[in-house]
C-alpha cells in the first residue's frame, strides 16, 4: 500500500493506494485539517495510517535484495525511457548503489527508512569514488530518484508493503552561484584563443546561449544558410560514453536564431575546413554531419570541451567560469541591453518563464532601473 497527500476545499486527505485482485483502488480519508501551517501533523498520520493499515492487511515481503531490487527495476527502464535517461540510472547504479546494497547483502524485508537513510548519510559526507569528499544534494536527489522508483516497483507488485525512500530525509538544495563574463571579458577570451580548436565554440555559445550538448550536437542540416538562420535540433550528451539525441533537453529547446555575420563567417570556415579535411584524410576521414569536430572528422567529446576550456582561462589568467557559464554570460548581456525575462526566455529555451526568473532575475537590471526612475518621478510629484 502507498500513500499520499491531497489538499481539497483548504483541507488535507490522506489518499491510500492499493492493489486487490489485480486491481488498483484508491480511498481518501479527512485528516480534518487544514492546509495552513499543518502540512507536518499530515504527514504523521499519513504514516501512522500506512503502518496501521500495514498491519490490518499485512504483505509477506520478498527474499529478494534490495540491489537485485535495482537490477529488475532497470531492466524495465531499458524499455521505458530514452537512451541518455538509461545510461544516466544505470551509470548511477553501477557507480554507487549497487556495490553498496550487495556488499552489505540488504534484503527488501530489511530495507527501512533507517537503512537508506545511513546509505544517504554515508554518500553525502564521503560518496565521491575520487575521496574528495561527498556527493553534492543535486546527486543524492538522482540518488534517491532511481531507489525510490525501483521500490514502488516492488510496492506495485506485492513485494513489500510500502515505500521506505518516500520518508528519507535529504539534505537542502545547493544554490549555485553563478558567474559571467561582461562583454570586455568574452571579447579578451576570443581573442586569446585564437587558433585554438574550441574559438568557435566559445563564438557561438556566446553568441547563443547554447548549452553544450546544443553547441556540439549543431548538424548541417541546422544551419540554413539561404534563409539565414540556426536551428536548434540534436543534441550530443556525454554518459558513460558519448551519445547523441535527435532532440532536445524540452520542446522548448528547439528553437531558432538568426544567423548573424559573424556567425555565417565562423560557419562558412568550418564547412570549408571540413571539405578540405575530407581531401587531406581521404578514407581515414570519419564522415558525419556534425559542423564542430576534429580535423579527421570525429566529434568533440563533451569532456574534452568542458576540460579544455578550464585549462585556456588558467593559462591566459581570465577570471575561471564554467563552460556552461558562456551560456550565462550570454543571457546577462541581453538582460543589461535592455531585453525582458520573457525574450530570453525563448532565446535561452527555457521551458517557462519562472525557470529565467529563478536563474537571472536579479540580473534584470534594465527594468529595475526603469521602476526605481518611475517610482522618484512620483515622489518628486507628490503621486
Amino acid at each position: 500500500m502507498t500513500g499520499s497527500l491531497q489538499v481539497k476545499n483548504g483541507k488535507y486527505y490522506m489518499v491510500l493506494n492499493s492493489t486487490e485482485n489485480g486491481k488498483r483502488k484508491q480511498k481518501w480519508i479527512s485528516t480534518g485539517l487544514t492546509e495552513k501551517g499543518n502540512k507536518r501533523k499530515a504527514e504523521q498520520m499519513l504514516r501512522e495510517k500506512l503502518t496501521e493499515e500495514e498491519k490490518r492487511n499485512p504483505v509477506v515481503c520478498s527474499d529478494m535484495t534490495v540491489a537485485d531490487c535495482v537490477r529488475r527495476w532497470l531492466i524495465r527502464m531499458q524499455r521505458r525511457v530514452d537512451e541518455v535517461t538509461y545510461r544516466s540510472y544505470q551509470h548511477t547504479a553501477e557507480t554507487h548503489i549497487l556495490p553498496y546494497f550487495d556488499e552489505n547483502g540488504i534484503k527488501l524485508c530489511d530495507c527501512t527508512v533507517e537503512v537508506l537513510q545511513i546509505y544517504f548519510d554515508e554518500k553525502y559526507r564521503n560518496g565521491r569514488k575520487d575521496g574528495k569528499g561527498g556527493l553534492s544534494a543535486k546527486t543524492m536527489r538522482h540518488h534517491k530518484g532511481i531507489l525510490g522508483q525501483a521500490l514502488a516497483e516492488c510496492v506495485k507488485d506485492g513485494l513489500i508493503p510500502s515505500n521506505p525512500c518516500q520518508y528519507v530525509e535529504m539534505p537542502r538544495r545547493e544554490r549555485h552561484e553563478a558567474h559571467f563574463y561582461s562583454a570586455e571579458q568574452l571579447q579578451q577570451l576570443i581573442t586569446a584563443l585564437n587558433g585554438d580548436p574550441i574559438q568557435p565554440l566559445v563564438k557561438i555559445a556566446a553568441l547563443y546561449g547554447l548549452r553544450r550538448s546544443e553547441l556540439l550536437g549543431l548538424k548541417w542540416d541546422s544551419i540554413d544558410f539561404e534563409n539565414g538562420m540556426v536551428l536548434i535540433r540534436h543534441t550530443v550528451c556525454k554518459m558513460i560514453v558519448t551519445v547523441e539525441k535527435d532532440k532536445t533537453k524540452t520542446q522548448s529547446s528547439r528553437r531558432s536564431f538568426p544567423m548573424t555575420e559573424e556567425a555565417r563567417e565562423i560557419f562558412l570556415k568550418a564547412k570549408a575546413e571540413e571539405e578540405e579535411n575530407q581531401r587531406l584524410f581521404g578514407k581515414a576521414y570519419q564522415k558525419n554531419d556534425y559542423v564542430f569536430k576534429w580535423p579527421d572528422g570525429r566529434t568533440f567529446a563533451p569532456d574534452y570541451v568542458t576540460h579544455h576550456f578550464s585549462k585556456m582561462l588558467e593559462r591566459y589568467g581570465m577570471p575561471h567560469i564554467r563552460f556552461h557559464e558562456l551560456r550565462h554570460s550570454c543571457a546577462s548581456l541581453l538582460l543589461n541591453n535592455g531585453c525582458g525575462l520573457k525574450d530570453v526566455q525563448e532565446w535561452m529555451g527555457h521551458s517557462d518563464i519562472q525557470t529565467t526568473a529563478n536563474i537571472y532575475g536579479h540580473l534584470d537590471t534594465s527594468r529595475k532601473q526603469s521602476l526605481a526612475d518611475k517610482l522618484t518621478e512620483c515622489l518628486r510629484e507628490g503621486r
